[in-house]
């Protein structure tokens, strides 16, 4: 029998990214019941409270992160418009058919494209996934597979959560298939390892 851990992996640090061909894991912060906006403390890999949303708004799905992955200057590369990535692991949101209304999981997923966005000069891409087996979605391969109108929903949120006074507002200048999404994924992996050290992120499905 395995032993039993003694601590509680780090979601960033402590997790493999990829499960096998085309499934990563994703880590959870947000639900789209969450009126609160969590996210995993850097130095203890605990959810906390950010701060309240600040519009009426909530997110259209799932929201997390790819675990072992940063957004530093290879995934800017991949940004036209922006200076810098935003230096946080890549974020991921995950369509499932079924509510899902408890945060601070894990799940597998596949990418099926993705969001181009520029926060004050900083890449802060948002790919775009499904529930690996789910029974709606797991079909998905592409983007073109997702309805239109919930990538607008989307790229709505994403436009306005930030919206406050004297704050210059996001851009979402591209919209991207699966190809281009997997590009990403790999240029935040790369970015992780130049800076944490080299990590082959293999798992077990």
């Amino acid at each position: 029998m395995a032993p039993y851990l003694t601590h509680r992996p780090h979601p960033w640090h402590g997790l493999p990214l990829s499960v096998g061909e085309d499934v990563y894991w994703g880590y959870i912060e947000i639900t789209p019941f969450d009126q609160v906006k969590y996210e995993v403390d850097k130095p203890t890999g605990y959810l906390k409270v950010d701060r309240p949303q600040r519009t009426a708004s909530l997110p259209p799905t799932l929201y997390g992160f790819f675990p072992r992955t940063l957004c530093a200057r290879r995934v800017a590369d991949l940004c036209p418009t922006a200076d810098r990535g935003d230096g946080d692991p890549l974020d991921i949101c995950v369509l499932s058919e079924r509510p899902i209304s408890r945060a601070d999981i894990l799940l597998k997923c596949r990418p099926v494209g993705g969001l181009r966005m520029v926060d004050a000069g900083e890449a802060d891409d948002k790919i775009v996934a499904v529930l690996y087996d789910d029974p709606l979605w797991g079909g998905a391969r592409d983007l073109t597979d997702v309805p239109g109108p919930l990538i607008e929903r989307l790229r709505h949120y994403f436009m306005t959560y930030k919206l406050e006074p004297g704050r210059q507002p996001v851009a979402i200048d591209a919209v991207y298939g699966a190809e281009h999404a997997r590009t990403v994924i790999a240029a935040a992996a790369a970015d992780y390892a130049e800076a944490f050290g080299g990590y082959s992120g293999e798992g077990k499905a």
